[in-house]
């Protein structure tokens, strides 16, 4: 989500909010307490579910190379809600079920100050190489609770052939640009059953996305710097509005229903002309193995905005030890694997997901086969983060449930911002 300040810059700027104002039970978000990483032998590494298959050959190298510390795969569901209510549940028992948690970056500040992540030692692992964006999404008050592993922001996927069949030399850059686009590839014999446009607008964490999205892209915000809530404005308001009208007039009808997942199938089945997507999809949607209708026959863009370039958010995952985890040592070992420059570099060879690792980015044998990596970085570099809060459950559900009636027709935008506004002060009250 991009404006002219940095996400890290942006980031640092929400957490120290939260630092000056405080954040709920002064105890509770007190500066974090010194643990020791001891104790070696088997983890467990809970995480989504591993499409690729690459996730689980890592774990084997490792494995191999460690008999007496093995790392068991514990896989939560694809929806990231059911991920995050999972872990809290595991935590507020106090359980030493789950070792290392493969978490969003957004939860970091709702985990660490409820004390349900080990504090780690900055000085033992090299963040130098990482973009300093993906590094910001780790810390809370001054302190190291994650470590990147991935990163993500959102692109724009077209159809590249459809495009030239039109006669349509460049991708869009504006939301009246990519209109414009879908009405002249709809006039081809070769887009029947085509759709526009999709970006998810369904009721999960997903919708969170596509509203920080859409707001920023207008300069505005959901939660500003200073930590107060800001979408009673003019351009929250026509943020919400592109995609209530995107959802009327350009995308599926079975728009509400697809998630992430949803949306690739449908990508990939080759019933999208345009289509607001994570990296992952990359490798997946160019397979040559039959599963892809758009092998070869696509491309990918920065966001299109108003008035030019739009904002992409701030994803990935960072890799963190439950203060209540046993062997923390090889919890830690693990982590600095898995985070190396090596293993991202085979993470991103087989799965297209974004590194955190700055110069591979710049690598000639990986941007020869990824050709978006260098749009990619600089959609990590200038993107914007969803609101940086302790109470995060409860404000991405409020966020949620108001977007969702704008969006499909339940609310009138106004009624629906007003609504939230009002939610998202009582939940950011003291922070």
């Amino acid at each position: 989500m991009r404006r002219t300040i940095t996400a890290g810059a942006l980031t640092c700027l929400a957490l120290a909010a939260l630092t000056a104002c405080g954040g709920g039970d002064d105890k509770k978000d007190s500066a974090a307490p010194s643990a020791a990483l001891d104790g070696r032998g088997p983890v467990t590494f809970v995480t989504g579910k591993d499409r690729s298959g690459n996730m689980q050959k890592q774990i084997d190298t490792w494995n191999s190379a460690h008999p007496k510390e093995q790392v068991r795969v514990v896989e939560l569901p694809d929806e990231p809600n059911d991920q995050r209510q999972q872990m809290i549940q595991n935590a507020q028992t106090k359980s030493d079920a789950y070792g290392i948690l493969n978490l969003d970056v957004v939860w970091t500040a709702e985990f660490a100050a409820n004390r349900w992540l080990t504090p780690l030692p900055k000085d033992q692992i090299d963040l130098s190489k990482m973009l300093p964006a993906t590094v910001t999404t780790g810390q809370y008050r001054d302190n190291l609770y994650a470590v990147p592993s991935t990163s993500d922001a959102g692109m724009l996927y077209y159809r590249k052939d459809l495009l030239d069949k039109a006669g349509i030399s460049a991708p869009p850059k504006t939301y009246a640009e990519m209109w414009a686009d879908c009405d002249k590839v709809k006039a081809l014999p070769e887009a029947k059953g085509v759709d526009c446009y999709f970006t998810e607008v369904n009721k999960t964490e997903s919708l969170t996305i596509s509203a920080v999205e859409a707001i920023e892209a207008q300069g505005g915000s959901i939660i500003d710097a200073s930590g107060k809530p800001t979408v009673n404005t003019p351009q929250a308001k026509a943020g919400i509005e592109f995609l209530a009208g995107a959802r009327k007039d350009h995308m599926p009808k079975e728009a509400v229903t697809l998630d992430t997942e949803g949306g690739r199938r449908y990508f990939q089945g080759g019933r999208l002309l345009f289509q607001r997507q994570w990296p992952y999809q990359y490798a997946m949607a160019n397979a040559t193995d039959g599963s892809s209708k758009v092998a070869g026959k696509f491309a990918v863009a920065p966001l299109p905005g108003q008035n030019g370039p739009g904002v992409a958010n701030l994803g990935g995952h960072n890799l963190a030890i439950s203060a209540f985890a046993k062997n923390k040592a090889t919890a830690f070992d693990f982590i600095k694997y898995l985070t190396g420059e090596q293993a991202q570099r085979a993470n991103l060879m087989a799965t297209s997901q974004a590194p955190t690792v700055a110069s591979l980015y710049d690598d000639p044998e990986l941007t020869k086969k990824f050709p978006y990596l260098p749009v990619l970085k600089q959609a990590i570099t200038t993107a914007k983060p969803r609101p940086v809060v302790v109470k995060y459950g409860d404000v991405t559900a409020a966020i949620q449930g108001s977007v969702y009636d704008a969006v499909n027709g339940g609310k009138p935008v106004d009624q629906a911002l007003t609504d939230l506004q009002g939610k998202l002060t009582t939940l950011t009250a003291g922070q």
